[in-house]
């Protein structure tokens, strides 16, 4: 996967669409992301015990890859992610200003 935990990302599909954030986890075998402050839904809980209070709690729900885009740290543009080799190592540029992310 591409994108990785801490990457600021922009969600470009769904309700949430224009906003940013950075990405808290990463769900490699299913391809989403959790970002804090997106995707967030209401869950209403019943009281399980006799002094427990009913409550509304904000759920967080993973996204999928293919919704966000990566924002580059340098030219703070939303982009690709191209992979390049440097002395034996893999690293990740920026496909629009071609920097290391």
């Amino acid at each position: 996967m591409k994108l990785h935990k801490g990457d600021e990302i922009i969600v470009q599909i769904g309700k949430d669409k224009g906003k940013t954030g950075k990405i808290s986890r990463v769900l490699t075998k299913e391809q989403k992301v959790l970002v804090d402050g997106i995707n967030q839904f209401k869950r209403h809980v019943k009281a399980r015990m006799q002094g427990q209070k009913s409550e509304i709690i904000t759920l967080t729900k993973p996204l999928d890859v293919a919704k966000v885009a990566l924002v580059c740290p340098q030219c703070k543009k939303q982009t690709r992610i191209g992979f390049r080799m440097e002395n034996n190592e893999k690293i990740r540029v920026c496909r629009k200003c071609d920097k290391k992310i």
